[in-house]
């Protein structure tokens, strides 16, 4: 059952997208206008206020002695303790600063406040200046001195009257260089809201004593950002619906439209492919963008997957031709090696066993065991070089030349000697082989052996254990022309066991790489000293298999045992 995600379909998740990149980028866009809109305002206003700060300065300057006036309300305050200041706004504050002349008719404080009511008349009436006042910084109180102020009572500063200011503005006008500066500061305060205070420095003798000083009032920008933005979201909001709608429609068309017709013919092709149909060659797209390459690349995808299987099934038909060889080859490999135990039944003065277990299909390892006469039982261990096939085939050829050679009656040197020489004789792959091939005497229990560079065997005494025999080792078998070899005897005696193998039981690895190695071998065997020949087999394979876990078989294994009874 089919199941509609409209919420979810490509359409709604482009409007979706349209409309959260529209408001996005209107917000940037109002942030930035916004900005803009507030600076260069207030930087128009800081210039004008300026210009108005300078110019009633310099009215001050040639209508009165503003500046002793103004350093005798400064010398007054700096002389006062802190509890003195902390009376500020009370008679008995006032009444510290009774020196300072307030009520003169033609004094200078009259003068000062005439010409700044004046001035305050003028501008409140024109432009956002809120407050023109003389006034000056305490560095150590961080607090703003009001010497004249032409507020309306009850509002109005009295000289010496103070107010605590930012460390930050205290500081910005106190640095001031010269009499030409225009000064300001931006803050808010809970008395006044958002404010900006310009000033300019006046100074008798390069000593500052006072700032002509005027605020303005940012209110009216704050109420112009909020129309302006209110504007601004009405415009991004018209322009959203309108581009998400023109884009909604352009994407149906273009993308959501080919997108169903390519999901369609894929859920055909996956559901109801009958033969070779084409579903995705027979699509008419044409958008002429990366949605007619992607209905392009399907439809030879469809081509490519109709090629592949004609081909797979060939490929599988030959698969399964060449497995059924190989299981024919491996059980011909198997049926070659004598596999049937006990081997002799009439024969009760040994006992032997041996397995092989090849690592692939068909294995490079042999064994072999076979009576040259009645008293003379051939042993052969040996290990082809490489695996599969090509090992199998240089195996049966090495095993059917040490046995003729070993029938003819030849010493265990002279028939590794020989089979060398017919194997080195067309030898273009340079393969070789590692052999042990002993003869056993079974009256004497006397055993002449000849190592072609294979493993050590292992030998236990009766009623002991197994130990490695160091025997003396030649070279690999078809590695080089004109090799000899040297015997060695063992004597056995009844009871004594020899054990033979090939490399692929101590390299045998486990999941960290780790050898099962000889030592591991040597406890394997000696866990059971009673054990006959299939049962020492079976002890070390199992102690293999522990081993080993769940890794891969890397090489074949092959093991022998042979008790003389």
């Amino acid at each position: 059952m089919k199941r509609k995600h409209r919420n979810d379909s490509l359409s709604a998740k482009t409007v979706r997208s349209t409309v959260q990149s529209c408001i996005l980028f209107g917000l940037v866009i109002q942030i930035v206008a916004l900005s803009f809109y507030a600076v260069t305002l207030t930087r128009q206003y800081i210039k004008t206020t300026g210009t108005t700060v300078r110019q009633v300065r310099m009215s001050i300057r040639h209508s009165t002695d503003s500046m002793s006036y103004s350093k005798q309300v400064m010398d007054i305050y700096r002389s006062l303790t802190e509890d003195q200041r902390s009376l500020m706004g009370t008679d008995g504050y006032r009444e510290l600063f009774s020196e300072v002349d307030t009520t003169t008719k033609g004094g200078t404080y009259d003068i000062l406040i005439n010409m700044l009511e004046g001035t305050m008349g003028f501008h409140t009436d024109n432009d956002d200046i809120s407050d023109i006042y003389l006034g000056m910084y305490d560095d150590e109180t961080s607090a703003l001195v009001y010497i004249v102020d032409p507020d309306k009572p009850p509002n109005r500063f009295m000289p010496g009257d103070w107010e605590k200011v930012p460390r930050t503005e205290t500081e910005r006008f106190l640095s001031a260089k010269d009499d030409h500066e225009v000064l300001y500061d931006i803050g808010w305060m809970k008395k006044y809201g958002l404010i900006c205070t310009v000033g300019v420095p006046i100074s008798y003798d390069g000593e500052l004593t006072a700032f002509m000083l005027a605020d303005i009032s940012l209110d009216n920008i704050l109420a112009g950002m909020g129309e302006f933005s209110l504007g601004m979201t009405i415009v991004v909001v018209f322009v959203t619906a309108l581009i998400a709608r023109m884009q909604t429609k352009h994407i149906k068309e273009k993308l959501v439209k080919p997108v169903n017709m390519i999901a369609e013919a894929s859920s055909n092709f996956a559901a109801k492919r009958i033969g070779e149909k084409r579903y995705f060659a027979d699509l008419d797209i044409h958008t002429g963008d990366e949605i007619e390459r992607l209905a392009e690349t399907m439809a030879e995808m469809e081509t490519s997957l109709y090629q592949y299987g004609r081909d797979l099934l060939e490929v599988t038909k030959e698969k399964e031709r060449i497995g059924t060889e190989l299981s024919l080859a491996r059980k011909i490999q198997a049926d070659m090696l004598p596999n049937i135990f006990p081997p002799f039944p009439e024969r009760t003065d040994f006992d032997i066993y041996a397995s092989m277990d090849p690592a692939k299909e068909v294995g490079g390892d042999f064994y072999d065991f076979f009576l040259i006469d009645d008293d003379h039982l051939g042993l052969v261990m040996a290990d082809v070089s490489g695996k599969g096939v090509p090992a199998a085939l240089f195996m049966m050829m090495s095993k059917i030349l040490i046995k003729n050679f070993a029938m003819q009656g030849l010493s265990p040197a002279k028939v590794l000697e020989k089979t060398n020489a017919v194997i080195c004789q067309n030898n273009d792959e340079q393969m070789f082989v590692t052999v042990w091939f002993g003869v056993l005497e079974l009256s004497s229990g006397k055993l002449t052996a000849a190592n072609a560079g294979h493993e050590y065997p292992m030998i236990r005494k009766a009623g002991g254990e197994f130990g490695l025999f160091n025997d003396k080792h030649g070279f690999v078998i078809g590695g080089m022309e004109d090799m000899t070899y040297k015997e060695y005897e063992i004597q056995l005696d009844k009871g004594d066991t020899i054990f033979l193998y090939t490399d692929g039981v101590p390299e045998a690895t486990n999941a960290n790489s780790e050898f099962f190695g000889i030592n591991r071998l040597l406890d394997s065997l000696n866990s059971s000293k009673a054990a006959d020949p299939m049962n020492i087999l079976r002890n070390v394979r199992k102690s293999v298999d522990d081993f080993v876990g769940d890794a891969e078989q890397f090489d074949d294994l092959t093991m022998l045992g042979l008790t003389l009874l």
